[in-house]
């Protein structure tokens, strides 16, 4: 399946590329380069988990983190109807790939689960890419124990939603910094998960604008991996972002212009944007999900138009690849929102008793049937940031929060039964 890649005009193909900083090292001296320090940008919950002293604190702090506890989270996307069928991940593989994971993960998930009611995880490490430093070890980079509070994260929403699934943290030894850095090891774990069929979703809680790579055939060198996932028959969903309509750079200043986040721009993977929830202590909602203000969304100037978004173009009239697709909680980052979905399709995959692999076809397809397949219309707010205009949702799909957000128990039979 081609996922109407579309032929991107080769002025949109063009990088505007950062100015080199130049250090001028004494009298008489000459120039040389400066080197750039380079940045991951972490969710606010990552961030927040990161100084934990033990597994066991992360696990107290992730409610605060997410702004809700793993049951408001199950009665807000009324996930019980599926579990009451049996329907709850069982026979189904999560993955989330990350650089360094967290070495005490089963510590975690275990006190996590306890504190909440939920069944004790499956939870495994894979380094396919080579050995995992621990955050502890000399030359590790600083950035290790945030890494630790993302992992943390994704593991906590596949396990809220897709309570029996297996988890898989598929850990990487160098950290992604914007741009291509730390891809390369990543792009060899999700060939690993490809070529052994060892998942059914591929989540990844991380980003980079698109301006950040050096120059656009860096950039495409990444997709024949995501396609190769695909293929195999995994569904690849990603975070759409966390600054708004806009993103940094790699020395972390703003790009001052809008700017999109890939993976998720890639049109073989489903991007995920970041609600908030309304809800009461039960739950329940008290008002419809609003966008999430630092919710990442745009349209790409590195990814043509799809086929699958045709219809919507012709309101939004993105010239190119628009996300995200579908949003879920997002308020500590979208670093939530792409693995709670990815549990959702975990859902879907079980009831449908197959892997499910590239579902935005579907996914647009029971999106103008919204009332009746389980999607959620988000109407409300929208992502400007940091004095570059955003993006506002409306009635129907639009750029800043997709199709909306969804009822699981409606929405994964509709997946099902659309897929085939």
């Amino acid at each position: 399946m081609s996922a109407g890649l579309g032929k991107i005009p080769r002025a949109r193909r063009m990088f505007t590329l950062a100015a080199v900083a130049v250090l001028l090292c004494g009298a008489g001296t000459s120039a040389t380069a400066a080197p750039v320090a380079k940045h991951h940008r972490f969710s606010a919950g990552a961030s927040l988990l990161a100084g934990a002293r033990s597994p066991e604190e992360r696990a107290a702090l992730t409610d605060r983190a997410l702004a809700a506890t793993s049951n408001t989270l199950q009665v807000a996307y009324n996930t019980k109807p599926l579990y009451d069928q049996g329907i709850d991940g069982t026979g189904t593989t999560l993955a989330t790939v990350v650089s360094y994971g967290d070495k005490g993960i089963k510590a975690f998930i275990d006190s996590y689960s306890r504190s909440h009611g939920l069944p004790v995880a499956d939870v495994q490490t894979l380094e396919p890419a080579g050995h995992v430093p621990a955050c502890s070890d000399p030359g590790t980079p600083s950035d290790c124990s945030s890494w630790v509070g993302e992992t943390d994260l994704d593991v906590a929403m596949f396990h809220t939603l897709a309570p029996k699934a297996k988890i898989l943290v598929v850990a990487t030894p160098t950290s992604e910094t914007q741009g291509i850095d730390g891809f390369p090891d990543m792009m060899t774990a999700i060939d690993f998960l490809a070529d052994h069929h060892s998942a059914t979703v591929i989540s990844m809680s991380l980003g980079t604008p698109e301006d950040d790579f050096d120059n656009s055939a860096q950039l495409h060198s990444l997709d024949a991996h995501f396609k190769k996932a695909t293929d195999a028959g995994i569904t690849v969903t990603a975070s759409s972002g966390d600054d708004g309509s806009t993103g940094t750079k790699k020395d972390n200043t703003p790009w001052g212009k809008r700017v999109v986040s890939f993976p998720a721009t890639n049109s073989f993977v489903t991007a995920v944007g970041g609600t908030v929830l309304h809800l009461n202590s039960n739950g329940t909602r008290t008002s419809p999900d609003t966008v999430w203000p630092r919710s990442g969304g745009g349209v790409s100037h590195e990814y043509g138009a799809p086929t699958w978004q045709s219809e919507v173009d012709k309101v939004t009239h993105a010239t190119g690849r628009s996300l995200p697709d579908i949003s879920m909680l997002g308020t500590s980052g979208t670093s939530q929102s792409s693995p709670l979905f990815a549990a959702v399709v975990a859902l879907a995959s079980q009831k449908a008793g197959k892997t499910l692999g590239f579902i935005n076809p579907a996914l647009y397809a029971l999106g103008s049937g919204a009332t009746t397949t389980g999607i959620v219309d988000v109407t409300s707010g929208s992502n400007g940031f940091n004095g570059v205009p955003g993006f506002s949702a409306t009635r129907g799909f639009d750029i800043v929060s997709g199709w909306g957000t969804l009822n699981a128990a409606t929405f994964v039979p509709a997946l099902v039964r659309q897929i085939g």
